[in-house]
């Protein structure tokens, strides 16, 4: 999975010091889609009952994915937690830093085509 820290991510923080971290391919994006996560404590600094996640609830399906989008330093922790399909169909009801928004829209331009859409 190829990031892109060189490109958007340079530009555009996801929180004061922290860049973003932008996949290059949404394919490459294979993570759980259902059932009970449990993020590690790298990602959500919370109690373990805190940190899991019922994906088949859409409201934490959406908190899950805005977590790892802006905690996210590595490739293969949003290859682990984030799904390309699923990204897609949430990106309208995340609530995301603008740079992590942007970071990614620029990246993946038929993101930045759902919000003109809408």
């Amino acid at each position: 999975m190829d990031v892109r820290p060189d490109h958007a991510a340079r530009r555009h923080q996801s929180r004061p010091g922290r860049l973003a971290l932008v996949a290059a391919d949404l394919d490459d994006l294979r993570g759980p889609t259902g059932g009970i996560v449990e993020l590690p404590h790298r990602l959500i600094w919370q109690a373990p009952p805190l940190r899991r996640f019922d994906l088949d609830d859409p409201y934490q399906l959406c908190r899950m994915y805005e977590i790892v989008l802006r905690e996210a330093v590595r490739a293969d922790e949003l290859r682990a937690w984030l799904e390309g399909p699923t990204l897609h169909r949430l990106w309208l009801d995340l609530y995301l830093p603008r740079g992590v928004r942007q970071a990614w829209e620029e990246r993946h331009p038929e993101l930045a085509r759902l919000r003109s859409a809408a």
